[in-house]
């Protein structure tokens, strides 16, 4: 696919003006602004600026060669050179090719990550509560920060359900395509005869959005208050602070039932506004796409996306058949490998259909 000149001599004149602009010192909120998309940026200025010094090397030498006057010595060390230079040249393009995709808006997005057990009993909880510390232990890696919004706790341990927001910088780039049915494999530490059981629970990355985002008219919301009294057993107090909100154009409910009812308040909206905005980027991928050719997968909380595999040390993603064979290190939240490898297929996709449509 031809890369696209006009488009990286815009990024290229855009950060020469950032450069300006910041050195002309502005005030302290606009500066950040200005750092913030210069940031955002480098890496892109620096592969079209390598690009540009590679393709004039290679140019440099096609002359050479072309040159009748140039000396048989020179002219093979020049081949040899031309060789290397090329092939750099191929790279930096490649780079550049996936670097000028179309951006989702929401990928420096926080996210609001909800986990559920699904089929399975205390199995499941307990899957459950391994898949979010295993998200967790990720997040601790990449320097983000995780807060626990609710969480109803499994009889045995685990989690029926937790939700939490992880927040940091490009979270929802990393980790949106978590979504989905993950599905374990394992002797449950209960079974008395070895027996292997298959459970699973189901994960949900929502971005997180902000009233500018998505506006929520307050005729369409309906607050219901009440007494909270068992949603995590004896580990809730009980109390008259638990918030449920319906939207009633959607018949979306959220529920939060912490010690505040003010707190409990603007979770419940935080969590009602980011499943609206996931529901309207749905819509809008499903214009834009009536297949979902470009996506890894759908996103949809139905779709058995991994099984891990206990026994055999194994993590299976079934959206990109890929196997790995270090289950161990992945539930210590060394994902980089998983994850690299979705984001990669689904730029893939997008090249592809970027090709097809010229």
């Amino acid at each position: 696919m031809e890369l696209p000149r006009d488009r990286m001599d815009q990024v290229l004149k855009r950060f020469e003006m950032l450069e300006a602009q910041m050195a002309a010192g502005p005030a302290p909120d606009a500066y950040v602004k200005l750092a913030s998309e210069y940031a955002e940026l480098q890496e892109l200025v620096g592969q079209i600026r390598a690009l540009r010094a590679a393709e004039r090397e290679r140019d440099d030498l096609v002359s050479m060669l072309d040159d009748p006057a140039t000396e048989a010595e020179m002219r093979a060390l020049a081949e040899d050179d031309l060789a290397a230079v090329e092939t750099r040249v191929e790279g930096l393009g490649e780079t550049l090719q996936r670097l000028l995709l179309p951006k989702d808006a929401a990928d420096e997005k926080n996210v609001i990550l909800e986990i559920r057990a699904g089929t399975g009993g205390d199995e499941a909880a307990l899957f459950a509560g391994d898949l979010f510390r295993m998200y967790q232990r990720y997040a601790d890696q990449q320097g983000w920060r995780v807060e626990v919004v609710s969480a109803s706790e499994g009889e045995a341990g685990g989690y029926k359900e937790i939700i939490a927001t992880v927040s940091g910088r490009g979270v929802f780039a990393r980790l949106k395509f978590e979504s989905g049915v993950h599905r374990v494999q394992r002797v449950p530490e209960t079974e008395a005869q070895g027996r292997i059981h298959t459970s699973a629970a189901t994960v949900a990355v929502l971005p997180e959005a902000e009233e500018v985002d998505i506006e929520i008219r307050p005729e369409d919301i309906r607050i219901d208050t009440m007494r909270a009294s068992g949603a995590g057993g004896q580990h809730v107090n009980t109390t008259d602070s638990a918030v449920r909100l319906t939207h009633l154009p959607t018949g979306i409910v959220v529920m939060q039932a912490e010690k505040s009812q003010h707190q409990n308040r603007a979770r419940a909206m935080q969590i009602l506004r980011a499943r609206l905005f996931d529901m309207e980027r749905g819509k809008a991928a499903d214009e834009r796409s009536e297949a979902r050719r470009l996506q890894v997968g759908s996103g949809d909380r139905s779709e058995r996306i991994r099984t891990y595999n206990f026994p055999q040390g194994r993590l299976t993603d079934h959206r990109i058949n890929l196997t790995l064979y270090k289950l161990d290190r992945v539930m210590q939240g060394e994902l980089d490998e998983v994850i690299d490898a979705l984001v990669s297929d689904h730029q893939t996709r997008l090249l592809a259909e970027m090709g097809e449509n010229g």
